[in-house]
């Protein structure tokens, strides 16, 4: 499985196993979901600073993640990353639509 797949299912993941859905997204502005994708990222250093570091970065309403692995922390960031992403689209269809 290529890394881009592995983003891909993580995302759809997130969806179906967390109930992360558009509709929920769009509910989170500011753009709270790329801080919990830079949070993530932040994770995937093995410095406890770094970890400190996303902790104070988290979305201020969110409970923090669940870190694993520096790999997995990094997939989790990349997906979060595509749900900002489109999130933003679909802000943008709807302002034009």
């Amino acid at each position: 499985m290529s890394v881009i797949d592995e983003v891909v299912a993580e995302r759809r993941r997130q969806v179906e196993e967390e109930g992360y859905t558009p509709e929920y997204d769009d509910q989170h502005h500011d753009c709270q979901l790329a801080c919990a994708a830079a949070c993530y990222a932040l994770a995937s250093d093995d410095m406890s600073n770094t970890y400190d570091l996303a902790t104070i970065v988290w979305p201020a309403a969110w409970i923090y993640g669940k870190p694993t692995t520096p790999r997995r922390n990094l997939i989790k960031a990349a997906a979060l990353i595509v749900a900002e992403i489109e999130r933003i689209d679909r802000n943008k269809e709807q302002h034009n639509g």
